[in-house]
């Protein structure tokens, strides 16, 4: 039997070089603080789940996946959506616990599980259960024409078996093993609906399974829903029909360029986001207000509506601790109410603003957006021009060079 899905390992490997030398800098950078970890970990995972469900047409938005992570959807979000959205992250949670199993095995009821969860076990849409009848297309929903035609349902076990057991035999390396599931699952479609969401969980399976474990690696959905053409363009490779010998290293080689993009951009946004989170715990402890408060200062500094209910779940306190803690804020000035009772919002005080850009040295003025721009903005060029006077490829590197994988 011929090889499933092809691939040249040889163009592959400056990639592979590339983003090993990132995990080693990212390694070396340490351990982030607790608070700012976890709070990094929920932003990304809000943007990974919203670029991911509405690459599949589920209409929601980062701040209204934020809020039905956070137990207080939007009431403009339609139930099967939201149920959606909270399936998607049962799955990547479901990822991220099978992952370190001593156990762990790819196999049929590996994808199987992660497809239920990841369409919030409908049985309506097929969750959890392997297409062997209905023949499947992939359709084009902007020009409202076939793109693609996977293989028929009798042969859809078989080859899911298959692919699994090519996961298993190994790869060269992490980065070629996530680009590999996550074009053989598109290929082969093995459900009705969910097949785009399923093979992009199951390429952060394979990167976190590598050793790839930061969210700078396990959060490339939110790179290709912003890249769409790049990402569609990468399964031409496949033609117009299943083809088990398609020459997929076309895609492989988008996919680890993704990668790499993403973790240079999520690289410099977090170092630009920790230093206004660090801002943010000063200001607080300025005002002698518990810390817990930066999780509602940070989303009002960025504009986002913050109710009681909302910061509660993110700070996990009581409804009366939650009121009072917003009381406290707004009494120092870093919060302002707007509306009454159940309709109240919070938004950012123009001492919050002042505090931050105070704590690294910029000058702002003007409206809270417009200080927000200035601040983001500034840091941003500070730490572009300190990359480049530093040797942005050789800062922070130690000797040695970390192997991983298999070899092909």
């Amino acid at each position: 039997m011929t090889t499933l899905l092809p691939y040249d390992p040889a163009p592959l490997r400056p990639l592979t070089e590339k983003l090993d030398a990132w995990r080693q800098r990212l390694d070396y950078k340490g351990v982030l603080p607790r608070a700012w970890a976890g709070h990094l970990r929920r932003e990304l995972e809000a943007e990974a789940i919203a670029a991911s469900t509405s690459m599949e047409g589920v209409p929601v938005t980062v701040d209204e996946v934020r809020r039905i992570l956070a137990g207080e959807p939007p009431p403009e979000v339609r139930r099967e959506d939201r149920e959606l959205v909270e399936g998607y992250r049962e799955a990547m949670e479901f990822v991220f616990r099978r992952a370190d199993d001593p156990a762990f095995r790819w196999n049929r009821e590996l994808l199987v599980a992660l497809h239920d969860r990841i369409l919030a076990g409908r049985y309506d849409h097929g969750a959890g259960r392997i297409r062997t009848d209905k023949p499947a297309l992939v359709v084009n929903r902007a020009a409202g024409k076939q793109v693609f035609l996977p293989p028929a349902g009798e042969d859809v076990p078989d080859l899911v078996d298959e692919a699994c057991s090519r996961m298993e035999e190994g790869h060269p390396h992490p980065g070629i093993a996530a680009g590999w599931i996550h074009v053989a699952v598109a290929a082969i479609h093995p459900f009705h609906d969910g097949n785009g969401r399923g093979a992009r969980v199951c390429a952060s399976l394979s990167m976190y399974r590598g050793d790839f474990k930061r969210p700078e690696f396990t959060s490339l959905e939110e790179w290709w829903g912003h890249h769409l053409e790049e990402y569609y363009g990468g399964f031409r490779c496949l033609g117009d029909a299943f083809d088990r010998e398609a020459d997929v290293t076309p895609f492989l080689q988008a996919h680890l360029e993704a990668q790499l993009h993403q973790v240079r951009a999520l690289d410099n946004r977090e170092k630009v986001e920790r230093q206004i989170w660090t801002a943010l715990e000063g200001a607080a402890e300025d005002a002698h207000l518990d810390r817990r408060l930066v999780n509602a200062l940070w989303d009002a500094f960025f504009g986002r509506e913050v109710t009681a209910g909302y910061y509660r779940s993110l700070a996990d306190v009581s409804p009366a601790t939650a009121t009072n803690d917003l009381a406290a804020a707004v009494s120092s000035g870093l919060l302002i109410p707007e509306g009454q009772r159940r309709g109240r919002r919070y938004v950012p005080g123009d001492r919050l603003c002042q505090l931050v850009a105070a704590a690294i040295n910029a000058e702002v003025s003007g409206p809270p957006h417009v200080a927000r721009a200035v601040i983001v903005s500034d840091l941003s060029r500070r730490l572009t021009l300190s990359g480049e006077a530093l040797g942005t490829e050789n800062h922070h590197s130690p000797p040695g060079r970390r192997k991983t994988g298999k070899t092909a």
